[in-house]
């Protein structure tokens, strides 16, 4: 099938968003549950923990929190945090204190004042017209509150990027004056469907309802992610597995022997692994073990590497080889890993 879809429905219990393009599932998003990233707490400052560079933060219903860098921060005080990740199973919740408040068009920055627009947005004309609009909505905000106008602004008529500011700003400022007392959830975060209108690119089509996921096969796509072998072509696989301290992934070239057969298989893995992390949930430390093949190969590996993650978008320090000759990255973990949402 042609084009893209966002396909919005559930699974397993749970509200599901699937972005399909040309047939194949390039996006899914599942409710990820209280802790989910962009979540806005109230919490209550812990003692600084040696050696980690933070603070563990006192949330509401005995969860807890980290956040880093927190100088200036005393025990017992309050303060507003927003779930800046997923925590690992039995950890804390990763944390920032510096909340942002996101719209399609718009995103508000407390503590970061001023007006900025997105480099995409590159038309000098269109900058001056959107930034004419946002300091009109953004006259008056508190100190403090600046706002940075997306990719998506381009082109939006006055009056829907004046009237999405204005409700990022009445959310906002609500908030920023709840940041005293004891521990409290401020804001829950935004479901799959409302991420899915917010952030994806217009679809061709929106389908939705109960059957929509089934109907579209994506339930078939989903199943084939809890499998840990993702075909590379010409029977080369490559195998991702979680484990407790990693994710391991294992670049096998199959019934092709030829001398080139190495590097083939190593190049369409790492163009496949960013896809393959990102809807599987996987984060944190990944340890690749590519096919044999030369150590000259090593700088096309890599490269390649480097431009499929800067092509996904995804938030990956790259770094580097080993001396067992395995590729070393981590992944931030933006989401939980969808075996652990669905079983």
């Amino acid at each position: 099938m042609k084009g893209s879809v966002a396909v919005l429905g559930r699974l397993a219990g749970r509200e599901a968003a699937a972005l399909v393009i040309d047939g194949l599932l390039e996006e899914l998003l599942l409710d990820a549950g209280e802790t989910a990233p962009e979540t806005i707490w109230r919490g209550k400052v812990g003692r600084p923990v040696k050696g980690l560079g933070g603070v563990f933060v006192e949330l509401p219903d005995g969860r807890r929190g980290f956040l880093r860098q927190a100088k200036g921060l005393r025990p017992g005080q309050s303060l507003l945090v927003q779930a800046a990740g997923v925590a690992e199973p039995g950890k804390a919740v990763p944390l920032t204190d510096r909340p942002l408040f996101k719209g399609r068009l718009a995103i508000l920055t407390p503590g970061a004042p001023g007006l900025n627009l997105s480099r995409s947005l590159r038309d000098e004309a269109e900058r001056a017209r959107l930034a004419a609009i946002a300091g009109a909505a953004m006259a008056g905000a508190p100190e403090g509150l600046g706002a940075i106008l997306r990719s998506a602004a381009e082109g939006a008529e006055a009056e829907v990027l004046a009237g999405e500011i204005a409700a990022l700003r009445r959310a906002a400022e609500a908030i920023l004056a709840e940041a005293a007392g004891p521990p409290e959830l401020l804001l829950d975060a935004p479901g799959p469907h409302d991420l899915a209108r917010r952030d994806w690119p217009a679809p061709d089509s929106v389908a939705e309802g109960p059957d929509a996921l089934a109907e579209h096969g994506v339930e078939e796509m989903v199943e084939a992610l809890l499998r840990p072998e993702v075909p590379l072509g010409g029977g080369a696989f490559m195998v991702v597995e979680l484990t407790r301290a990693l994710v391991a992934v294992d670049v096998n070239t199959g019934p092709d022997t030829s001398p080139a057969a190495g590097l083939k298989a190593n190049l369409a893995a790492v163009r496949a692994l960013p896809r393959a992390l990102r809807l599987r949930g996987l984060g944190g430390q990944v340890t690749v073990d590519l096919a044999p093949s030369p150590k000259r190969d090593r700088g096309t590996i890599e490269q390649a590497l480097r431009a499929a993650f800067r092509r996904d978008g995804s938030e990956a320090v790259l770094a580097g080889w080993t001396p067992l000759g395995h590729y070393e990255l981590q992944r931030r973990r933006d989401r939980p890993p969808l075996a652990e949402l669905i079983g």
